[in-house]
């Protein structure tokens, strides 16, 4: 038997609160199976399973906040499944009792998710409550007549259906006593997401501060909790993500000694290999320069392997493969930094199509955890913001970050000639404990050289 536990989606994390879960005793699961949503003080995540077998029982009812590490739930090894569903019917225990129950003695129920009794796998589950599909009116195609998601696909494009949601906009729809049907979506496809169902029961009940609480006096216990601000008070989400970000930043000043180098990189080459490139592919598989940017960044870590890895246990670790962090501007305030692994392996139109990817679903805060873990390195480029030169704080326990400003065209001299040119500012901030400036130089050496013959990218 194996146990689930609240993972550590990122250096700064010391607990997290259990959102929801997408899965119920009994349900056969698989390695890489979302399984749960974790709300952290910066973001909402997917959570995946990391075993596969069958989930035995919910150890932590939703709205609970846990500490990293923290048992939620236990998973039975494969061929376990009977035992697995003698126990769907047991209530979901919190993690704080720490003594088995004496006999008689009965424990208090605390509120489980609804148990959909239709044949679906938990992804199909998930997706049916995203487009808004009753999975009981649902004929399974699949063998034993199991719900597959052609099934839910097909009922989603036919009439009649509830107003799209996610599960926990309709959990916190019907805590705050709202109408799903009234609320503008805002999620994928006009799914309705909780931000909507909150900002729609605040425009309704006016703009005092209360006005969440006094919309649902008796709002149960497995609403998700807020973040405790300075004072003590209720935080709201932004608030508490700038938070986060800020006192992760301010550690990673006081305890990182950093260094910075800039260079100017002639892009002339690589814009004509993106113009010339981009006229064989379709618009929507079209590249920027950022492709190309994080293409050059990720190959020059692996000629220059000392600045991808961690700082950990006073020494340096090199990471096992490059995994490029893309730091993002979310539309709500705040950043986040998805992972594109391996990104020295891929093709520059693929890194492309991964980073759109990436991007669009961290801006409505459907990342899942291993894409927000595991970076060696990371870029920041504010490019889209005209800024000339990014000079960034390094993303413990990583030990570089590479800055990118926008390309411009500024004069330059080649061969004793004036012309003008687009060109960029490139900027390393690195760690002195695993590197020096040296060792920095040549990374951006690498990178600029790169560039200059992308067709070999």
């Amino acid at each position: 038997m194996g146990e689930f536990t609240m993972p550590s989606l990122g250096a700064d994390m010391e607990a997290g609160t259990l959102q929801e879960w997408l899965v119920a005793p009994g349900d056969t699961v698989t390695r890489g199976d979302v399984i749960a949503v974790v709300e952290t003080d910066k973001s909402a995540v997917e959570v995946e399973c990391f075993e596969s077998g069958t989930v035995g029982r919910l150890l932590v009812a939703p709205g609970t906040r846990v500490p990293v590490g923290a048992p939620l739930a236990l998973i039975e090894a494969a061929g376990r499944e009977t035992a697995a569903r003698d126990r769907a019917a047991a209530p979901v225990e919190q993690p704080a009792a720490p003594r088995p129950r004496k006999a008689g003695q009965e424990a208090a129920p605390v509120p489980q998710p609804p148990v959909v009794h239709a044949e679906a796998g938990p992804l199909v589950r998930h997706l049916a409550d995203e487009r808004g599909v009753d999975l009981t009116a649902v004929h399974g195609s699949g063998p034993g007549g199991r719900i597959t998601r052609a099934d839910v696909e097909g009922t989603a494009h036919e009439g009649g259906r509830r107003p799209r949601a996610t599960p926990y906009a309709r959990r916190l729809a019907a805590e705050l006593r709202v109408d799903l049907g009234t609320v503008r979506g805002t999620g994928r496809d006009g799914a309705v997401r909780g931000t909507d169902v909150r900002k729609a029961a605040h425009l309704r009940a006016g703009p005092a501060p209360a006005a969440a609480e006094t919309a649902a006096p008796s709002a149960p216990a497995r609403a998700p909790l807020p973040v405790p601000g300075r004072a003590g008070a209720a935080e709201p989400a932004a608030a508490a993500m700038r938070r986060a970000i800020g006192d992760l930043m301010s550690r990673a000043n006081r305890e990182i000694p950093h260094y910075y180098l800039a260079t100017t990189i002639d892009m002339s080459a690589a814009l004509a290999w993106l113009r010339a490139r981009n006229r064989e592919l379709p618009v929507g598989e079209r590249m920027l320069p950022a492709a190309l940017l994080l293409k050059a960044v990720a190959t020059a870590a692996v000629e220059v392997p000392g600045l991808n890895g961690f700082w950990q246990d006073g020494g340096f670790v090199p990471g096992r493969g490059v995994h490029l962090g893309f730091v993002v501007s979310l539309r709500n305030g705040g950043l986040a930094a998805p992972v594109v692994r391996d990104a020295d392996s891929l093709a520059p139109a693929r890194l492309m199509t991964r980073l759109k990817d990436l991007v669009e679903r961290a801006r409505r805060g459907r990342l899942r955890g291993t894409e927000i873990t595991g970076g060696t390195l990371t870029v920041s480029s504010l490019g889209d913001q005209g800024v000339e030169a990014v000079y960034g704080v390094i993303y413990p326990p990583q030990v570089a970050l590479v800055g990118f400003g926008a390309v411009l065209e500024r004069p330059w001299a080649d061969h004793g000639m004036i012309g003008v040119r687009p060109v960029v500012t490139a900027t390393l901030s690195a760690d002195h404990r695993a590197s020096d400036g040296a060792v920095g130089a040549r990374f951006l050496n690498a990178v600029d050289r790169l560039l200059q013959k992308p067709e070999n990218l």
